[in-house]
């Protein structure tokens, strides 16, 4: 049946008029129209495209994108961008976020201008290195080594697995000197013995480099090496780091032993550049110690000794000597002229006997120590090395294959 509705402002209280007539024999109109209300009870009907419950409008997915990335400063182009267009559709389509749009919009402008200015100034290159440093400490590099630099090492081992080492002053004891390093290249780890070998070889080249004056260097000192490990090479690790250590652990190293043109004044660096002509040539020795045994290499040898003995005098006599100097660098370029002669010789000689004859001639005048008067007046250390090596190291003058001038 038919439920009028409750009474409301649009109604009066009291008797309700009757219903509209069914059909024309009801009689009379009597009251106005009415439509019958058919529910089970007293709740109010809501048009089409409403909800009784009162949803609110969605929150728009882009300007919550917009607040985060303004917030965290992460791309923050993207951020403002993606503020802009949140406010475009909240206005089309009546969503809510205007507040959150705007705030991404304001935070991702100050990113940006922050960005700016790291950029003039250098803050994002500082901030790239130190990623960077952070990312190799993370694969398994515990400590960055450079040349110059001097350190303790847990122990005072330079042998063994090093997880990390104390920088010191060089002027005071430490363990260790870094003179050189360098970076090896490939993609899988090539092997601990390879890698030993590059490291052995290339640093031992590179160490008269850094000490120039090898005479300035003691008999107990040697050559060591940091290399990468299988674990840390996996990580990017290639650095190999070369340095000086004394092989008595316990004594360790006291003072720099550094002789380059960054410690050398003029007059010794150009000394000392001129006796490294020598000592590479003297370095390409044949194998075969014994002339019997290879004469045409002893010969090839005695032609690139003659021609840096030339180079040697060349370059000495061309430098501007203080006037202290003048006499002792010139007595040393007659030897070395006499010496090129003799090796001269040497190279074309028909046999070993005569070989041998021209070759001790041409060493004695220039055994390093007739040098010693030149040295002393440059201010370089005096007193020849004792080591007995194969005449490859600058001032070697135990078994008459080492020279310098």
């Amino acid at each position: 049946m038919a439920i009028p509705p409750p009474p409301g402002p649009q109604q009066p209280d009291g008797p309700f008029p009757p219903p509209y007539p069914q059909g024309p024999h009801q009689g009379p109109y009597q009251g106005p129209y009415q439509a019958p209300y058919e529910a089970s009870g007293p709740y109010q009907v809501w048009g089409q495209g409403y909800s009784p419950y009162n949803r609110p409008a969605p929150v728009n997915g882009l300007a919550i994108a917009a607040l985060v990335l303004g917030v965290l400063c992460f791309l923050p182009a993207v951020g403002l961008v993606l503020g802009i267009v949140a406010l475009a559709q909240i206005r089309k389509r009546g969503e809510r976020g205007k507040g959150l749009a705007v705030g991404g919009m304001v935070m991702s402008s100050l990113g940006i201008a922050l960005f700016a200015l790291a950029l003039a100034t250098g803050g994002a290159r500082d901030f790239w290195d130190g990623f960077k440093d952070g990312a190799g400490d993370s694969a398994g590099t515990a400590f960055t080594l450079k040349k110059g630099d001097c350190f303790d090492a847990p122990g005072g081992s330079l042998e063994g697995l090093a997880y990390d080492v104390d920088k010191v002053p060089c002027a005071g004891r430490h363990d260790a000197e870094v003179f050189a390093d360098f970076k090896m290249s490939g993609g899988s780890y090539p092997g601990d013995s390879k890698v030993v070998d590059a490291a052995d070889s290339k640093c031992y080249a590179l160490q008269d480099a850094y000490a120039m004056d090898a005479w300035a260097v003691p008999d107990n000192v040697d050559v060591y090496y940091f290399t990468p490990t299988r674990d840390s090479w996996s990580g990017g690790d290639r650095s190999i780091t070369c340095m000086f250590g004394n092989t008595d652990e316990k004594s360790g190293l006291k003072g720099s032993l550094r002789k380059d043109d960054f410690t050398l004044n003029a007059h010794q660096f150009a000394y000392l550049q001129a006796a490294v002509v020598l000592n590479e040539a003297m370095d390409s020795a044949p194998e075969k110690g014994y002339v019997e045994d290879d004469l045409p290499g002893h010969k090839e040898w005695a032609t690139r000794v003659s021609v840096a003995l030339d180079d040697q005098a060349r370059l000495l006599r061309g430098h501007g000597w203080f006037p202290a100097a003048e006499k002792p660098i010139a007595v040393l370029v007659d030897d070395i002229e006499a010496s090129r002669k003799e090796w001269t010789k040497a190279a074309a000689a028909e046999d070993a006997d005569t070989f041998y004859a021209h070759y001790e001639k041409g060493l004695k005048l220039i055994d390093p120590r007739r040098t010693v008067t030149a040295r002393k007046v440059l201010g370089l250390a005096t007193t020849p090395p004792s080591s007995d090596g194969g005449g490859g190291n600058q001032g070697d003058g135990g078994d008459g294959t080492g020279a310098e001038v």
